[in-house]
């Protein structure tokens, strides 16, 4: 067994530019778009897309979603990962630090400030902060850590810890944050668990039997060694367990995905669709939570909580409400803790 004052452990998020400049934006969002994971087609064929088509539209744009939602203190995806640091530190006798898929801080930045503070240093722990394993996100990000882990030639472990969808403390910590929302069941009309969504080639390719996902019926809820690594099986469990921890009737709830790129096909349902056509079923107040996300971000504070809203009370809807991401919530922070305490245990 490794002793505590031999070991780290680094918290992994997606990232964020480094300011809301232009430049910045542009310059993260070809680190990003151009990773193979995120958009697998060849070099060459990311470069000219990405390069040439995507980035020099998407930027300004961005640029100005970014500026939106823009804390003082900078990134909120930072902030909060920073916070969430602190916070486990706090829980924890071993060192904590934070890393970034794309931008700053990088996992070398990480491991070597682990380094610096104990020369002795023989694991580090990395958590992924992303609940379900998909191609473009969980996978990019462990792969990541560990392609410079082996470039580098560290010389301790490195220690990854899996997907915890359907971790009971993780569950507990979606649900209990949820619970105050949820007090009067007048409050609300209708639940969309909104979920960043992959394209359906995601979803075929990283099917590891080649003959379950999309093409048995029912797919997500028929056993298949496929589900280790299909990201709409796991958002589904997600799901399905926070509402039956929460009591929710079944036509109550529903599951969407957000942040779609490009023409093909994504899995569905699109959740700017669903925020149109809620108000039409009926469905005048809703709550969304956005349980793939554990920090707020871009991609809840602007596309969610404004645009999203936006649509949904232009397409008839009363009231609209975002549930915030775990960011610090205390349970989130137990989790994490149990998680990491469970490795050294190991």
């Amino acid at each position: 067994m490794v002793n505590k004052s031999e070991v780290g452990i680094v918290l992994m998020n997606l990232g964020s530019p480094d300011s809301t400049s232009v430049p910045d934006v542009k310059r993260y969002l070809m680190e990003f778009l151009m990773d193979k994971r995120v958009i697998d087609y060849s070099w060459l064929m990311r470069k000219l897309l990405v390069g040439g088509v995507i980035v020099p539209r998407r930027a300004p744009k961005s640029a100005e979603a970014y500026q939106s939602i823009w804390w003082e203190e900078g990134s909120p995806l930072i902030v909060l990962t920073k916070q969430l640091q602190k916070a486990v530190q706090h829980d924890m006798e071993v060192p904590v630090e934070i890393a970034m898929r794309y931008g700053n801080p990088t996992p070398e930045a990480a491991y070597d400030k682990l380094l610096q503070d104990n020369p002795n240093l023989k694991e580090v722990i990395l958590l992924p902060l992303y609940p379900h394993y998909a191609m473009s996100s969980y996978e990019t990000a462990a792969e990541y850590a560990k392609e410079i882990y082996r470039k580098k030639k560290y010389k301790f472990k490195l220690s990854v810890i899996p997907p915890f969808y359907d971790e009971p403390d993780y569950i507990n910590a979606i649900a209990e944050s949820m619970r105050p929302y949820l007090q009067h069941e007048n409050d609300y009309d209708y639940v969309l668990f909104s979920y960043h969504g992959v394209p359906v080639r995601h979803i075929k390719k990283g099917d590891i039997t080649g003959k379950h996902c999309l093409q048995v019926n029912d797919c997500c809820h028929v056993k298949s060694p496929a589900h280790e690594f299909c990201y709409r099986h796991q958002v589904t469990i997600t799901a399905e367990l926070v509402a039956e921890k929460l009591g929710l009737p079944k036509d109550k709830w529903g599951i969407s995905f957000q942040s779609r790129l490009g023409k093909e096909e994504w899995i569905q349902p699109y959740t700017a669709a669903r925020f149109e056509q809620l108000p039409q079923e009926g469905k005048k107040k809703l709550l969304v939570v956005c349980p793939a996300f554990v920090s707020d971000c871009l991609e809840t504070l602007e596309e969610i909580a404004v645009e999203g809203k936006h649509s949904f009370i232009s397409s008839g809807g009363d009231s609209f409400t975002m549930i915030p991401c775990l960011n610090v919530h205390p349970l989130w922070v137990k989790a994490i803790v149990k998680y990491c305490s469970q490795i050294i245990a190991d």
